[in-house]
């Protein structure tokens, strides 16, 4: 997946599965959601990518540019993701959900986060299945977020593998 050197590198916690097996059936969950998605893969995870570049996970970043890899994305595009607004390379659905993310994410202190404005573009390219899978798209970044924040799973390395003891 990954060619980030990862010997010597520690996760801050343990795995969280023996401590919390209910996670396995919540991510499986999150995960098949996602897999039957009403939105092309490659969407969801250049919005995926995005949401790791503005959380500033390493690990979330690293896994989706591996998984954007092994979908066939080419280089640029991956790269151009961090610039997506003024890069050529994306479709006009792929910009929505890159803006969807960004809004989701980022504080608006003088509005909402997403305005009806954004809405509206959005559902004009999604219909109400696609918008769900939009959303959840982000939310499953949002279940994970704190995981890749404070335990700082190991970049590069398999789900499973990527937690120290």
């Amino acid at each position: 997946m990954s060619t980030l050197p990862t010997t010597g590198r520690r996760s801050r916690m343990p795995n969280p599965l023996p401590f919390l097996p209910e996670l396995t059936e919540v991510g499986q969950g999150l995960h098949k959601a996602l897999q039957n998605s009403a939105i092309p893969q490659t969407t969801i995870h250049l919005l995926q990518l995005r949401a790791g570049q503005l959380l500033g996970t390493t690990y979330f970043t690293v896994r989706e540019t591996g998984i954007l890899r092994d979908l066939g994305e080419s280089e640029e595009r991956i790269t151009a993701v961090a610039t997506w607004w003024d890069a050529a390379c994306f479709t006009d659905p792929e910009r929505i959900a890159l803006e969807m993310v960004e809004a989701v994410l980022t504080p608006n202190p003088s509005g909402e986060r997403v305005p009806d404005e954004l809405y509206a573009r959005a559902s004009a390219h999604y219909d109400d299945q696609a918008m769900w899978s939009l959303v959840m798209a982000i939310s499953h970044i949002g279940f994970f977020t704190p995981a890749a924040l404070i335990a700082k799973p190991i970049p590069g390395m398999p789900p499973g593998q990527n937690y120290t003891a």
